[in-house]
């Protein structure tokens, strides 16, 4: 059934939705740079972040905000900034807002170390909120390549808007009621792709990062127990499949500044070549710090912490992780 669908955000991830779902849905896309949306008008591309995708005829790119809004009536409004964007994005939505809203950032927010939906549920608890994650590469789903998401809400007619809208082709869309741990894993998966980037970079081998995989995972559906989330979720798209897909994958922005910083580049350096948002690198010690408030013990995200920080070589890091006692592999308490 056709939809009116607005993406705000012209980032890699939000063009790549947006040309995904105008192929079969009427879809207006918003940008915050005026003279990037008149260079993606003139190209029919997004030159900075998704070079390689021609932009559908039909897909509209405006740099009208409330236009993009109206837009979304009695439809579905994405949220496609960085996590740093995401309550400002949703403060600006009228409390009227006839549409539901999902977002797609993943990570927390710095200082206050809120997720998503603990942002959305302070700044705007009247509209209907959610958030669409799983293992998805940006420039795979623009090109229509196979994947697989879920969206999360609380609200059932959030997640059945999502399935409307994006369930199509190629783009395959499950269902959760459980945003906090939806929220979770695409937060830490992030921080747990770096870890992999680092002893990829090492060349400490496959075994290293099986090992840093399985434990990660681990330390990942702790924080989600701890924080409310069914232990469940993490064996899913946005748990183990996301997390699989960012420490393997080549197109891992996350994977790529461990790699990096295992060679010696400093991580300055790293964040200004990159050209786009690496969340792991901010959303580290926000994990860190809500885990430590949780009571919940994660050493492989304190050790890129430490190493982000500069606090800790890479070597040294390992070191400290291997020197750990040894414990039963399923814990039941927190630590």
């Amino acid at each position: 059934m056709p939809m009116n669908i607005a993406v705000l955000g012209a980032g890699a991830w939000g063009t790549a939705l947006a040309v995904q779902a105008s192929r079969h849905q009427a879809v207006r896309l918003w940008a915050r740079d005026e003279a990037q949306v008149a260079k993606m008008r003139s190209l029919r591309r997004n030159a900075r972040y998704l070079p390689e995708v021609v932009l559908p005829p039909a897909l509209v790119v405006g740099h009208d905000f409330d236009a993009a809004v109206r837009h979304a009536a009695g439809g579905l409004l994405v949220v496609a900034t960085p996590m740093a964007g995401l309550g400002e994005t949703l403060r600006r939505l009228p409390a009227s807002l006839d549409a539901s809203v999902l977002w797609l950032c993943k990570g927390f927010e710095a200082v206050s170390c809120r997720l998503g939906h603990e942002i959305a549920r302070e700044s705007v608890p009247a509209l209907r909120v959610g958030v669409l994650s799983g293992p998805s590469f940006a420039l795979e789903v623009a090109r229509g390549q196979p994947t697989a998401l879920v969206a999360a809400s609380g609200d059932a007619s959030v997640c059945a808007a999502a399935v409307a809208a994006f369930h199509a082709g190629n783009l395959r869309v499950y269902t959760s009621a459980d945003p906090v741990g939806v929220e979770v894993g695409g937060a830490v998966k992030n921080v747990l792709a770096i870890a992999t980037g680092l002893a990829d970079g090492m060349a400490l081998g496959l075994n290293a990062r099986a090992a840093l995989v399985t434990r990660g995972l681990a330390e990942m559906t702790r924080l989600g127990v701890a924080l409310g989330a069914d232990a469940a979720t993490f064996m899913g798209l946005s748990g183990l499949g996301d997390l699989v897909l960012t420490t393997t994958g080549d197109l891992s922005r996350n994977r790529g500044v461990g790699l990096r910083l295992a060679g010696g580049q400093p991580l300055a350096e790293i964040l200004a070549e990159l050209g786009h948002v690496a969340e792991g690198v901010a959303s580290a010690p926000m994990v860190l710090q809500r885990a430590r408030a949780s009571d919940v013990e994660m050493p492989i995200v304190e050790a890129v912490v430490e190493v982000l920080a500069g606090r800790l070589a890479p070597a040294l890091a390992l070191e400290a992780l291997m020197r750990r006692e040894s414990r039963a592999e399923a814990q039941t308490d927190p630590s």
